[in-house]
C-alpha cells in the first residue's frame, strides 16, 4: 500500500532536504523527492537507534517473558526507537544462557506481529567478562575469565545472535577471545575495564571498535597513564559510547567527549533498566535489586542503569553542548548502525526503512512514524 510522508525538513544520515515528498510502500522508502513549499514546521528525523539497553517499564531483559520483550520494544517506540539490542548483565550462568534463548526467540520473530513496537536487532552481552576493580553493580560471584569456549556457549544458546559484546581488554585471555569474536562478525566493545593504554592499544589492534559507556566504571584519566579513556579519546578510528543524563558524566565531560570523538564517532546510549518510565521505587537488574531515587539507580551507592530515554539523551545532548538537532540526532542513529555494520537501517534511500522521529518547529520531539505509521 502507498502512501506519502511531507514536512517542512528531512535531516538524513548524510544531509537535509527542504519540502520532502516521501513515497512509502509495504513500511519502506520507496522514494524521496524535493517537494512543493508546503505549510508544514514538522522536521523528519532518523529514528534512534539504541545499542545498550538493559529493560525499561518493570521488565529486565535477564528475566522477561516473550510479551514482556515486545511490551519494552513499544515503550522504546514511544520515545523514538526503531531499532535496540537487549542487553545482558553479568549473572549466574544458568540465568544468562536462559535469557539469551528467550532474547533470541523475541529476534527471530522480529516484530512483524507487533508493528508499534521497536526491533531487536541483536544481543549486546556485557558481561560476565568484566574487571574486578571496575565491574560496577556486575555481581562479583558471576565474573569470568574470557574465554572462546563459554563464549560460544553463549552464542549457541543466543543462536546466533549476540551481536556485539562488551569486555575489558585486560583480562587474561581478552585479546584471543577478541580477535574469535571479532573474526565471527561480533563488534567488541571495551568496558568495565582498568585496561593501561598499552592494553588498550592491543585490544583495538585486536579487532575491538568501540567504548561501553566511556569514563564510567574505568580507569581514571591521568596524564602519566592515559589509559583506556584517554586512549579511546585520542584514537580516531574508535567508536564511544556516553550516558548523557547529567548523572552519569558530568556536561563538561561530555562536551570533551563529544570534541575529541567529533560527530562520527560518538554514540548515545541510555543503559536503560527496568526502572525507565516508571515512578522511583526498587527494581531489578539482573538477579539484584536497584533503589531509584530521583531518577538516579542505585545499588548501595553504586550507579546502576538509568532511567535514561533516547530522545531525552538527543535533547540533552544539545542542551550540555550547543549541537545542532541534526548532529544530536546522528549520535543516536548513524552512528550506532555504522558501528554495528546496520547502516542500511539508518540510510533515506530506496528501501530502507520508513521509521523517522518527528519535531516540532522548537526543536521538540511529537511523534515518530514506525515502518511508515505514525505513533505517539
Amino acid at each position: 500500500m502507498l502512501k506519502t510522508l511531507t514536512a517542512r525538513r528531512l535531516i538524513t544520515d548524510t544531509d537535509e532536504i527542504d519540502y520532502p515528498l516521501i513515497t512509502i510502500n509495504d513500511g519502506r522508502i520507496e522514494r524521496i523527492e524535493t517537494g512543493e513549499p508546503n505549510a508544514s514546521t514538522e522536521t523528519l528525523t532518523a529514528s534512534f537507534f539504541d545499542v545498550h539497553v538493559h529493560g525499561a517499564c518493570s521488565h529486565d531483559f535477564m528475566a522477561a517473558s516473550q510479551s514482556e520483550i515486545f511490551a519494552v520494544g513499544r515503550f522504546l517506540a514511544t520515545r523514538g526507537v526503531a531499532h535496540y539490542l537487549p542487553t545482558t548483565v553479568t549473572g549466574p550462568l544458568d540465568l544468562t544462557l536462559q535469557a539469551l534463548d528467550r532474547l533470541a526467540t523475541a529476534i527471530e520473530q522480529g516484530s512483524a506481529d507487533d508493528p508499534q513496537a521497536a526491533t531487536p536487532m541483536g544481543i549486546h552481552l556485557e558481561g560476565p567478562f568484566v574487571s574486578h576493580s571496575k565491574r560496577g553493580v556486575h555481581p562479583e560471584p558471576s565474573i569470568r575469565e574470557p574465554g572462546i569456549e563459554l563464549f560460544q556457549r553463549f552464542q549457541q544458546a543466543a543462536r546466533g545472535n549476540i551481536r556485539l559484546m562488551t569486555l575489558a581488554p585486560e583480562l587474561p585471555h581478552a585479546l584471543e577471545l577478541i580477535r574469535y569474536a571479532s573474526a565471527t562478525g561480533v563488534r567488541v566493545t571495551m568496558g568495565h575495564s582498568a585496561a593501561t593504554a598499552a592494553e588498550t592499544l592491543a585490544a583495538i589492534d585486536a579487532g575491538a571498535t568501540s567504548s561501553t559507556h566511556l569514563f564510567n566504571a574505568m580507569r581514571p584519566l591521568d596524564h602519566r597513564e592515559p589509559g583506556i579513556v584517554g586512549t579511546i579519546l585520542d584514537r580516531d578510528d574508535v567508536y564511544a559510547e556516553a550516558i548523557c543524563d547529567g548523572v552519569h558524566v558530568h556536561p563538561a565531560m561530555i562536551r570533551l567527549w563529544l570534541k575529541m570523538k567529533g560527530s562520527e564517532r560518538a554514540i548515545l546510549v541510555t543503559d536503560g533498566m527496568s526502572a525507565t518510565g516508571m515512578p522511583d521505587g526498587t527494581y531489578t537488574l539482573g538477579d539484584f535489586d536497584v533503589e531509584v531515587r530521583d531518577g538516579v539507580c542505585l545499588a548501595g551507592e553504586t550507579l546502576a542503569g538509568s532511567v535514561l530515554t533516547m530522545d531525552k539523551a538527543v535533547a540533552n545532548l544539545q542542551a550540555f553542548t550547543g549541537s545542532t538537532l541534526a548532529t544530536a540526532v546522528r549520535l543516536a542513529s548513524r552512528n550506532p548502525a555504522r558501528m554495528m555494520g546496520m547502516v542500511k537501517l539508518m540510510e533515506s534511500t530506496p528501501g530502507s526503512p520508513a521509521n523517522f522521529n518527528v519535531y516540532s518547529d522548537e526543536g521538540i520531539r511529537v511523534g515518530s512514524v514506525l515502518r511508515g505509521r505514525r505513533i505517539e
